[in-house]
This record gives C-alpha cells, structure tokens and sequence, in this order.
C-alpha cells in the first residue's frame, strides 16, 4: 500500500474506531470525509493497513456496485472496489456471530482464484483477458457489514462506504472448481435459500453482462491504483442476487448447480 496524506489516516482511525465500538454507519465528519473517489480510496488504504495486524494480509480484491439498479440507486456511475484480508477468508459451512457485526449481510457470487500475475500495461484488460488469467472458480457467500446504515441517505454516504472498505467483512467459498471453461458463465443460474426457503435468484449476467466484464474492470481498477495482483489471490465477481439480510438461527445455502453450492451458518 502507499504512503497517503495525513488526513486519510486520521478518517481511516475514525472509521476503526467506530468498529471497534459498533458504531451505526454514517458520513465522516465533514473535515475528514473524502470528496472524490481517489480520496475515498485513499482512505480504505489506511483503513486495510490498521486492521492488517488483526485481520492479516490482503488476499485478493472484491467489486462491488456491478448492477445498474445498485449504481442508479447510489446515484454512482460504476462499480468500487476493497482489498480482502486474508484471516477473513472461510470454507463452505462457516458459521459467524452475529454479535460480531454491525449487521450481517450476505451476497452471492462467484469468487475466482488466478493463476498469473495481473501486470500493469498500456492497454486495458477486458474479459478475455480475465479467463486465460484464471485457474480456478467456486460459488461463494461475501460477508457484508453495513454497520446498520440507513438506505434512505446511503446515495449521500458513497464516498464513506468506498472508504470504509466497500464493507467487505469477509468471504466464504465452495469447492473450486478447474473444469469451467467450457460453461457460459453469463449463463448460469444462482439460487439462494435461507431456512430451506427460496429467497432470491439471478444469473451471471447480472453482473455487467458476465463475471468476468466484473473483473476485468476490478483489475483495470486496482492497476490504476497501483496495487498489485497476483498469483493465487481471489477476486469476487460481485453479487448476482439481491443483498440478503441474515439473522441468529439462519442457514443460508447459494447453489448454482454447474458449479456446486456454499452455505454459511448465523449462529
């Protein structure tokens, strides 16, 4: 990570510390709050770096805001991105305390692992690109803590989401998979259930037309803040089902039956 200005670190320890508190989520302080998207960026770079003793190293990125009624709803004109802590990563069947979060949110995705290098280049990478730099995928659940923000203002608070690592508390994944390549990822249906019920479904297009349209755009924009990615890392598609919110007792499962299914448990 870089070196940022001052004031993105006194944000980044304000925002740690309403964590640590369980403090609702709302906008920085005027005099703290970023005012562009590099600013909010800069932001969530201190924010990573403070928690990375607790919550480890960066183990890949995550995109979010991948559907035009998300961006039309934030009043934002395109996806955003956040770093993935490496002790935040868990296996199908993962169980998470509620008490733990502000709110416990789940999306459904698909998370992909590389097997090259993402370099830095003149040109773009585009979806192709993606494929050939990617070994394995896997179905899988992003933990999401909104701290219980107020969706009715949440259009006015982008900027401190983004800063506030797009939220990210976290992933679980299925089984990964290397026998993809022959499936049209656009294609394929979702499905989640919660307590054995259906509650939601969606399809890779979803998400920007396809999955990897999702990551070509995450990885342009990670090499555009000079970041690194790497071999082995894993990055998330985004969500291609509606946000769902989980309470204690909840069993939740996404399946997507080319691929196989991720549950989590809310104990």
């Amino acid at each position: 990570m870089q070196n940022r200005p001052k004031h993105a670190l006194r944000a980044a320890k304000l925002l740690l510390d309403q964590h640590d508190k369980n403090i609702s989520f709302s906008s920085l302080p005027s005099h703290l709050a970023p005012t562009t998207e590099s600013g909010a960026y800069a932001v969530q770079s201190e924010l990573f770096e403070l928690r990375k003793p607790r919550l480890g190293s960066i183990a890949g990125y995550k995109v979010a805001l991948t559907s035009e009624v998300m961006q039309k709803l934030l009043r934002f004109p395109s996806p955003f991105s956040g770093p993935l802590h490496n002790k935040l990563i868990y296996t199908d069947g993962a169980s998470l305390a509620p008490d733990d979060y502000g709110r416990v949110c789940i999306e459904c995705e698909i998370a992909a692992v590389l097997k090259t290098d993402l370099l830095p280049r003149e040109l773009p990478y585009n979806a192709t690109d993606i494929a050939k730099a990617i070994d394995t995928i896997a179905p899988a659940l992003e933990i999401v803590d909104d701290r219980n923000a107020n969706y009715d203002r949440i259009s006015d608070e982008v900027l401190t989401l983004i800063a506030d690592n797009a939220w990210n508390a976290g992933l679980v994944y299925g089984q990964m998979i290397k026998d993809w390549r022959e499936l049209d990822l656009a294609e394929l249906q979702g499905t989640v259930y919660i307590n054995d019920k259906l509650v939601g479904t969606g399809y890779g297009r979803d998400v920007l037309g396809h999955p990897f349209n999702a990551l070509s755009w995450l990885a342009n924009k990670i090499l555009e803040q000079k970041q690194v990615i790497e071999a082995g890392m894993i990055v998330m598609t985004g969500t291609m089902i509606t946000t769902q919110f989980v309470k204690s007792g909840d069993h939740l499962t996404f399946s997507i039956p080319e691929l196989g299914s991720v549950s989590i448990e809310i104990s």
